[in-house]
């Protein structure tokens, strides 16, 4: 089931498009918006990782060199 992005669409037919591809661009956009917040999410995952490591790094260099 694909959903379709009704700005996208309007603009597109008020732009003299065809229906069809109108309706197809929309589409498009709308998956790129789903891949686009799905990498954000994973990004934010990593963020975390990275700065939990860090801290540990950090954590057992202060404990080595004490």
């Amino acid at each position: 089931m694909s959903t379709m992005n009704s700005e996208v669409y309007d603009a597109l037919m008020d732009a003299g498009a065809d229906k069809t591809k109108a309706r197809e661009a929309a589409k498009s956009v709308a998956r790129y918006d789903t891949d686009i917040a799905e990498i954000k999410a994973s990004l934010l995952l990593l963020k975390w990782i990275s700065g939990f490591i860090l801290a540990f790094v950090v954590a057992l260099a202060w404990r080595v060199f004490q």
